[in-house]
């Protein structure tokens, strides 16, 4: 779709950089300082014009994108719409409700889409926080505090009388204010406000307004929100736009609404009564670029569906800043009117949901949730609270390692996130191969965890060992107990096997899912002869292979095997293998991605469509680990680690 551009200033250059991965093309520049729009125009090949109208007049431009100064936006819109043009503003969208609500309506009349800045709303770091405050950890979201720190624009514009003649709150007020308003619906009423004018006396340029704004604002269906928006303190203060949300339950940071980059420490979460832990992304991200919103404005154009969504919340958010404005004059309450936002903006679901292909799709990365540590028992609840903090989904549960209770407290406590966001396997150990003991394993583990099914419950190992007792609460029972139960020998010191076949046991399994405990079945520790066993065998064929896999034992064979049908494969001891966190190609090539050696091997795993499952007590490994398998590996580094496979390798 061919765009005019109205206004040539600098963020007008930041719309035309990424024209390249859009479908978009600048028809014309237009600016009331015609150098401006020439140099503008000349490296994209377009006229220039320093009349709109004649420009709206000499181009076929179905989309005009408002780039011009704060003050103007407002008639530069109304005129292309009366030219029955789509358009797409630059925040805000009007200096005053009545205006901006006008233009809606005329959008709205014309059948004309009509868009509004900002477009960091739907930014990378601003979704991964949506998506966490979707998953319910924080109950009740009651109080907030946002921050729109815009800075001394004397420092930093080389055209601050724009700025400066409108005020923090229209300015950088709106970036928080839309995202609350996406998230929460709309403000109802501003409770009370007021404004200061802190300037330096040795500056030249004078606001025209106050410098700075402080309000308490209601939102209909959401959090009360003490807002502060300033010219004085610096963008470069602790706090710029930061955003930070409180619930009965837990709390939400993110440092930036503004953000349009990725940023792995940009979002943060706190438990009651627990520190704040970083929710790095767990897949490739990519920065929100400006023009994007544009493209979104014309894939609906195209659709033959016109949007004025981003439009209806930019009015609402422009009579919040006018609510506020009364309120700091006049006193408060002011109440606000709604503009036609009526709830939240819609959002994906965070949840993992089954693609076409695969019946159970796993997050990228897992938590191990065994009890071993080297030659040690450990108790992991602590650990799990922060991976679960952390952002980590999939949790990897075994009746073998004797703390389902602790992981069912963890998961029953106020803040954790909903079941229907979390994945969690579970594993029968080889002494209850037999039917009976097999349903009554997993049945108390269900019982353990609190939850009604898995979603994948796996054999542990694909061989049987004779049956010593039930397994339940393993972790309380002194060590010797524990091992007696799980790893029974006979008189020898040697092994005590059980005559259940694996066929036998995987039919055992199916029985699982019959009666509904489970939403798939897997194996663990499995060659491919004997997964193929269960393939032939079998009525319920594995979601999930669990191998023990890094790079000294890769088993690329066995992973293409399961990738042809469709089984989702993950590894088990990642890193645990002895030396392989030395080895100097990891360190080689961590360097290149600015990954640790530990992070290389996880981003390798997600590289090759495998999910890693680490276990750590570290809570900067846990985070780190997280953030890795955000990573894609470029082919030559992937078969640099391919090289270290040892096939003599063993524990």
């Amino acid at each position: 779709m061919h765009c005019l551009f109205v206004g040539a200033g600098s963020i007008a250059s930041a719309y035309a950089a990424g024209f390249a991965d859009t479908e978009l093309t600048l028809a014309g520049v237009c600016d009331l300082d015609i150098d401006r729009a020439k140099a503008l125009a000349a490296s994209h090949d377009c006229p220039a014009f320093d009349d709109l109208d004649a420009a709206l007049d000499a181009l076929d431009a179905p989309l005009v994108v408002n780039l011009t100064s704060h003050a103007a936006h407002a008639e530069v819109t109304r005129t292309a719409l009366a030219a029955d043009r789509h358009v797409y503003s630059e925040k805000p969208l009007a200096l005053d409700s009545e205006t901006a609500g006008e233009l809606v309506e005329m959008a709205r009349e014309r059948d004309l889409a009509l868009g509004c800045a900002p477009a960091s709303v739907e930014g990378p770091t601003q979704q991964r926080a949506r998506r966490l405050l979707g998953e319910g950890r924080l109950g009740p979201v009651q109080l907030a505090y946002a921050h729109a720190h815009v800075g001394r624009v004397t420092d930093w514009h080389d055209r601050p009388d724009s700025f400066l003649a409108i005020g923090p709150l229209y300015d950088g007020g709106v970036y928080p204010l839309s995202l609350l308003v996406a998230w929460f619906g709309p403000v109802e009423r501003v409770h009370v406000a007021d404004s200061l004018d802190p300037w330096p006396k040795r500056e030249p340029k004078q606001p025209e307004t106050d410098s700075h704004v402080e309000a308490t604002l209601t939102f209909r269906d959401g959090p009360t929100v003490r807002l502060t928006a300033s010219f004085y303190a610096p963008h470069r203060s602790r706090e710029f736009y930061g955003l930070e949300l409180h619930g009965d339950d837990g709390s939400i940071y993110l440092d930036n609404t503004g953000r349009m980059e990725p940023a792995s420490d940009a979002v943060q979460y706190g438990g009651l009564g627990r520190s704040y832990t970083t929710v790095p992304p767990q897949s490739p991200t990519d920065a929100r670029a400006y023009i994007d919103a544009v493209d979104d404005l014309a894939a609906s154009v195209d659709a033959g569906h016109p949007d004025r969504r981003t439009a209806r919340r930019g009015a609402h958010v422009v009579a919040v800043c006018n609510a506020i404005e009364t309120a700091a004059a006049e006193g408060g309450p002011v109440d606000v009117s709604s503009y036609g936002v009526t709830v939240p903006d819609e959002t994906q679901s965070a949840a993992a949901t089954a693609s076409d292909d695969h019946p159970l799709s796993l997050p990228p990365i897992g938590f191990g949730c065994s009890r071993y540590r080297g030659d040690e028992y450990v108790d992991r609840k602590a650990s799990i609270a922060t991976a679960l903090d952390a952002g980590y989904r999939l949790l990897d549960s075994a009746e073998l390692y004797g703390n389902e209770f602790r992981i069912g407290d963890l998961l029953a406590a106020p803040g954790s996130p909903d079941r229907d966001r979390l994945t969690i396997l579970g594993k029968v150990w080889r002494t209850n191969h037999q039917r009976e003991h097999l349903l009554a394993a997993c049945e108390g583990s269900l019982q353990e965890l609190g939850i009604d099914a898995f979603d994948c419950y796996m054999l542990h190992w694909p061989e049987a060992w004779a049956h010593q007792g039930s397994l339940n609460r393993l972790a309380k029972k002194p060590i010797a107990e524990q091992e007696a139960l799980t790893f029974p020998t006979d008189a020898d010191g040697e092994i005590q096997t059980a005559s259940v076949s694996l066929t036998a046991a995987w039919a055992n399994l199916e029985a699982v899912a019959e009666r509904g405990w489970t939403e798939t079945l897997g194996v663990c520790n499995v060659s491919q002869s004997q997964l193929e066993t269960i393939l032939d065998s079998g009525s319920i064929p594995p979601a999930v292979v669990q191998i023990e896999r890094h790079p000294y034992q890769p088993r690329s064979e066995l992973i293409e095997f399961c990738h042809n049908h469709d089984i989702a494969v993950v590894a088990h001891s990642p890193l645990s293998a002895p030396g392989l966190l030395d080895e100097s190609v990891l360190a080689e090539i961590g360097e290149k991605y600015d990954r640790s050696p530990a992070g290389v091997v996880l981003a390798w795993n997600a590289t090759c469509g495998v999910v890693p499952i680490p276990s750590s007590t570290t809570t900067d490994h846990i985070i780190d680990n997280a953030a890795a398998v955000a990573t894609r590996l470029d082919e030559r580094d992937c078969e640099r680690i391919d090289a270290l496979e040892a096939p003599d390798f063993s524990r």
